[in-house]
């Protein structure tokens, strides 16, 4: 029986994703280390932020953060400990919950953000031009799931 085997230039493109992701992640979550916030968190944070005031539903945080609910109730419980998401019945229909950010959760995002995005020029921007974004952007709308491109 045969194996199947990625070609030279597929196995080079793959294996350049996987580096260049798993380099660019380690030195991101480095770089928001100091300031006590993990990835996960830091994402939770910052959609809270381009959220604004009135939050987002749980439910939709979840599903943002393509994780089981289970996982996002336990993500956000520690988040609400620290002081940082608070979560209120929604003013829609009383029945789900919306997280918002406290003020401490607003001031520690405004310096994760800082340090996020000095990161990610340092590490991925700079080293490309608009059309390096450009095609980027189209392999990833291309990669995105099929139920996605009807949503975004």
């Amino acid at each position: 029986m045969a194996t199947v085997r990625l070609s030279e230039l597929e196995d080079e493109a793959w294996r350049g994703f996987l580096y260049a992701h798993d380099r660019i992640w380690r030195e991101i979550e480095a770089g928001l280390a100091p300031l006590g916030v993990s990835m996960a968190e830091y994402s939770v944070l910052a959609l809270l932020g381009e959220a604004g005031r009135d939050g987002m539903r749980m439910s939709e945080l979840a599903k943002r953060r393509l994780m089981s609910t289970g996982g996002f109730t336990r993500l956000a419980d520690r988040l609400e400990r620290r002081g940082l998401i608070e979560r209120r019945r929604s003013a829609e229909d009383g029945r789900g919950f919306e997280a918002v950010l406290t003020r401490e959760g607003r001031a520690l995002l405004r310096k994760a953000w800082k340090q996020h995005h000095g990161d990610l020029r340092r590490l991925f921007f700079d080293r490309l031009d608009e059309d390096d974004l450009r095609q980027l952007t189209t392999i990833w709308t291309r990669l995105a799931p099929e139920d996605e491109d009807a949503t975004s």
